[in-house]
């Protein structure tokens, strides 16, 4: 059974003539920006610590770790110390002492004893026990009342100063600890504001520069999606002729629905094939013997080239092929 080229279908749509050169301009200015890659942002992204903060930690922990620190806490715990035990330090009042046993021991030389020795001298001359114990009476009172008793309450005020001064000292020490600490925090503090400041440039920077980098690409999306739409279409269809083998197997193929149309059946020389004449005449015509091309069913009848010359009235033609209708013979 011979068989033909099968039939093959090509559609090709195409945009819109007018929009394709639009189109391919896009399509390179895409494949140029995919090749050029921007580079990273070229400046600094964080911003360092400002002098003023640097300054600030420096001194901070200069303070916090050096000698000036130590000595305000070893002093405090000292006073505090000292408060709480209810000692003090009596060498600090030795001048106080000194000048006052001096100031007493000078008023009984000059005013006291001589003036009790004359008594002595007047009253009992020669002298008597009684008169020394006189004499060392008021050596005695003059002592208790200029000397002990103000050196008593001297010492009475340093305890009770002591006393006070370790409540302040205790209430005072974080504070005065803290104070410098404290200064060198707000010096911190408005070096973290011109940091903030520092960055917050640096920030605007990156995204002017971040804007300009995609700037190309973003143009290039706004000009695809103005061109981009259905503005109409070109489609191409190729499909090549049948070969003659397909012919014959089409018509055969309905040679049963041409025949009714056609009022016939498919009898062209064209669509048939080892064609041989029987050397019999019917109604005046050749009679051969033939198979259709494609089919190899032996037939037997009339060419519709050699019918049609007799009896035109009697040949059809439907898509090109000739059919004879038997009947109108």
């Amino acid at each position: 059974m011979g068989g033909g080229q099968p039939q093959v279908v090509t559609t090709n749509t195409a945009p819109w003539k007018g929009q394709q050169k639009y189109l391919l301009k896009g399509f390179d200015m895409a494949e140029r920006m995919f090749n050029d890659v921007p580079d990273y942002y070229p400046g600094e992204t964080v911003a360092g610590f400002d002098p003023l903060q640097t300054r600030a930690q420096e001194e901070a922990i200069g303070y916090a770790l050096g000698p000036r620190a130590q000595l305000q806490q070893a002093g405090a715990e000292q006073n505090l110390l000292q408060g709480l035990s209810g000692r003090i330090d009596p060498s600090a009042y030795n001048p106080m002492v000194d000048a006052l046993t001096s100031n007493v021991i000078s008023n009984l030389q000059s005013d006291v004893l001589p003036g009790i020795r004359q008594q002595q001298v007047m009253y009992q001359p020669g002298g008597s026990s009684k008169a020394q114990q006189q004499y060392e009476k008021a050596v005695a009172d003059r002592v208790t009342a200029g000397m002990t008793k103000p050196i008593a309450d001297m010492y009475t005020n340093a305890y009770n100063q002591a006393q006070q001064r370790a409540v302040q000292t205790a209430g005072l020490y974080p504070s005065i600890m803290s104070a410098p600490l404290s200064m060198y925090g707000a010096v911190g503090d408005i070096g973290a504001q011109r940091r903030a400041l520092t960055q917050a440039t640096m920030d605007a920077d990156m995204a002017r520069y971040q804007y300009q980098a995609t700037a190309p690409q973003q143009a290039l999306a706004n000009y695809m999606n103005a061109i981009q739409g259905n503005y109409g279409g070109q489609s191409y269809q190729t499909s090549p002729g049948p070969s003659a083998l397909d012919q014959a197997g089409q018509i055969l193929g309905l040679a049963g629905s041409a025949a009714m149309l056609a009022g016939g059946i498919p009898s062209d020389r064209r669509i048939k094939n080892n064609i041989v004449p029987e050397g019999s005449k019917w109604k005046g015509l050749n009679v051969y013997s033939f198979n259709y091309i494609g089919d190899d069913t032996p037939r037997r009848g009339v060419m519709a080239q050699e019918a049609e010359v007799l009896y035109p009235h009697a040949v059809h033609e439907v898509g090109g092929i000739k059919f004879v209708d038997y009947g109108a013979i």
